[in-house]
């Protein structure tokens, strides 16, 4: 299993719905709440590489709420 640590910045008022919905996406099995420069950190967890870009460059700017990932 391959293990991928994204930080996500969001939008302020939307910050505990995008966690929920990011908890959701198949491959993420983590979602935490962070202060400082980013708002949520996700755990993806995934058994190939190339998933790993199919989730994050695919499905999670379809999450409502989402501005940037690193």
């Amino acid at each position: 299993m391959i293990t991928t640590i994204v930080l996500i910045r969001a939008e302020p008022a939307s910050v505990p719905t995008t966690a929920q919905r990011l908890a959701e996406i198949d491959g993420v099995t983590e979602v935490y709440s962070v202060s400082g420069d980013w708002d949520l950190v996700a755990i993806v967890r995934v058994p190939e590489y190339d998933q790993i870009a199919r989730v994050v460059t695919e499905v999670f700017p379809t999450v409502p709420g989402l501005q940037r990932t690193q």
